[in-house]
């Protein structure tokens, strides 16, 4: 972990909270402070698309921004009631995506929070997992995104198969720095019909994975239509998350080490050892 991954990790775990169900939280007053809002109704603002996207996105906004009253103190024995939320960890990141980007903590927080929220998501014990392990987890994680994203840009008006490999090519130009799929594959040294994601460190896949995620998320939320504005979308966002990548002070993805092992071969090799153990306990 680098000293700017420990730095956002430390500022936003210690304004986390956890309830009696073992349940963690944040209060939407406290992460207003670390966000460096003066005013809580200019956050109230970004709480409110928060919110917004969250409904978009088929949950709760209830499960999620729970809306509690503080008491505060008037300085004079006087107390009055104040608004706040009890924030889970993916209300936090929906407010972080939707925060002013010109702050250098609103990137902090959107590294953060997407990384702790897909880890979650994807295993609750991610830390504990080796590298190969992290690999398997986030190109299965892929995968279900890649179907998703596919689907939004067919909705978008992206149609037909050479469209849809223009479309996912300027996802990567952005995120590589102009490089496209033709230039990341021939640079990893790989055979013509072997695929980049599986030729990828979970540090890389990540990234990948957030790009996807996010291109996915904005063009379902922006209703973009046409085949130019739905690239320009996928590649607008990578170029914003190698802009985050570089502000955290992180290795650009054409930068990563290519692992000696293929996604194909560790599931190649988890197969033959679930088969062994099978032989033995007959």
């Amino acid at each position: 972990m680098t000293n700017i991954e420990k730095y956002s990790e430390a500022l936003f775990e210690r304004i986390k909270h956890v309830n009696e169900y073992n349940q963690e939280f944040w209060y939407a007053r406290e992460l207003r402070e670390v966000l460096e809002y003066s005013q809580w109704r200019r956050f109230y603002e970004v709480i409110s698309k928060a919110m917004k996207a969250c409904e978009s996105s088929g949950y709760e906004v209830d499960d999620h921004f729970a809306n509690v009253g503080k008491m505060v103190s008037l300085g004079s024995g006087a107390e009055r009631e104040v608004e706040d939320f009890m924030l889970t960890r993916y209300a936090c990141y929906l407010i972080v995506m939707n925060g002013d980007p010109r702050k250098e903590v609103i990137a902090l927080g959107q590294t953060y929070f997407a990384v702790k929220t897909r880890q979650q998501e994807l295993i609750e014990d991610y830390d504990q997992l080796s590298e190969n392990q992290k690999r398997l987890a986030i190109r299965n994680e892929m995968r279900e995104h890649n179907k998703s994203l596919a689907e939004a840009a067919h909705m978008a008006g992206i149609v037909e198969p050479r469209d849809y490999a223009i479309f996912q090519n300027r996802g990567y130009q952005g995120l590589y720095g102009g490089l496209g799929a033709k230039e990341i594959h021939s640079r990893k040294g790989l055979k013509k019909n072997q695929q980049i994601l599986d030729h990828m460190g979970s540090t890389e896949l990540a990234a990948n994975l957030f790009r996807a995620t996010q291109t996915d998320e904005k063009l379902r939320r922006d209703n973009v239509v046409g085949k130019k504005e739905a690239g320009d979308v996928h590649y607008s966002v990578g170029r914003k998350v190698r802009q985050t990548i570089a502000e955290l002070g992180g290795t650009m993805p054409e930068d990563l080490p290519t692992p000696e092992k293929s996604i194909k071969q560790i599931e190649r090799g988890e197969s033959k050892q679930i088969e062994n153990k099978g032989k033995k306990t007959v």
